[in-house]
């Protein structure tokens, strides 16, 4: 999710343990850092393979295994760069800093885990993506009222609200289990309707609410993507379809050992095989999970290969990352629409 949520909910678990009324600012300023540590990981880049980024986002650092250690730093330098020094008026002992900081860090992977991007928790025994698919990338609802309810607890100098906030993100959360089965109903309800028999589909909100989701849902080699709106009933939102990823077919210029076949793969690792060419260039791959639209098909991040490199024979060559976020003015009326 975004950093000021990994924040704030960092800050309402190590608040929710702060004893003395002291701790609470010192303890909100520790639980959120912690809570935004694990994704110093974006800084794993290399100007020669674009898609290193996509291998180490949301691994190492947000595994379980890794929180003891992860929690070890941020507290090492938070109490020798703060609470040692003789200008800090809160002392703090380094227990208390690495308790703070284990519960603002150990939350990280587990939120991340409950959106759709896929967060590899058991690594280094296993890179399987953990994608809950309960919570948006962000999501005001739930990052607000947290944001509010750690600002009273510091300000107050108690746990109080703090703990409110703890109680509110964890039934936010058990809500999206709600809407997910809800949504997943939705998705069997119109694939039947259409006469299709689902071989593989996943459910997801959509940016910033609770009651748009994205279905999709693979049947004979395409991919049908659609939205369906939730609240006290349900009101479907047709979208399109689109030819499931076929490198034979598709991308036939590509040599089987080079490169930047073991680029499509990787990427095909990261999606979930979710893979489609880009019907505006066919030199792109995109992910068909994420789009502007919950009902559309569209770039929103992907893969271009090379073809005039490839076609001449160079192996070596890797491919680029491609994304667009910009969203237009029209784009942007017709979500509002959906949602309001």
């Amino acid at each position: 999710m975004d950093p000021l949520s990994h924040a704030v909910l960092g800050a309402t678990l190590s608040q929710s343990v702060a004893g003395k009324k002291s701790n609470q600012l010192s303890t909100m300023i520790i639980g959120a850092l912690a809570g935004m540590a694990a994704d110093l990981d974006v800084l794993i880049r290399s100007e020669t393979d674009p898609l290193l980024f996509l291998d180490f986002h949301r691994q190492f650092t947000h595994s379980i295994a890794f929180i003891p250690l992860g929690a070890l730093v941020c507290a090492l330098v938070f109490y020798y760069f703060w609470f040692n020094r003789r200008w800090s008026k809160v002392k703090l002992s380094f227990f208390q800093v690495y308790l703070f900081s284990f519960l603002g860090y150990a939350v990280h992977g587990f939120l991340d885990a409950n959106t759709s991007y896929g967060t590899q928790l058991l690594w280094p025994f296993s890179n399987e993506r953990f994608a809950w698919d309960t919570v948006s990338i962000i999501d005001p609802l739930l990052t607000l009222p947290l944001l509010i309810l750690v600002i009273l607890s510091a300000y107050h100098q108690t746990a109080r609200y703090a703990r409110i906030a703890l109680i509110y993100s964890v039934l936010f959360l058990s809500f999206g289990l709600v809407q997910q089965q809800r949504a997943e109903q939705s998705l069997t309800i119109l694939a039947q309707q259409r006469g299709h028999t689902t071989e593989r589909l996943l459910v997801k909100p959509s940016f910033g609410n609770r009651h748009v989701w994205k279905m999709i849902y693979e049947y004979d080699g395409r991919y049908y993507v659609d939205a369906v709106k939730l609240l006290w009933d349900r009101q479907f939102i047709k979208g399109d379809s689109i030819q499931k990823l076929d490198i034979e077919r598709d991308i036939s210029y590509l040599p089987e050992h080079s490169q930047s076949a073991k680029d499509v793969e990787r990427f095909r690792w990261f999606s979930d095989d979710f893979l489609a060419l880009n019907p505006d260039n066919t030199n792109q791959i995109i992910d068909v999970r994420n789009s502007m639209l919950p009902n559309g098909i569209q770039l929103l991040f992907g893969i271009e290969l090379n073809r005039k490199k490839l076609e001449n024979g160079d192996l070596e060559t890797h491919v680029d990352f491609v994304a667009n976020r910009k969203m237009s003015k029209e784009t942007r009326g017709i979500y509002l629409d959906m949602l309001f």
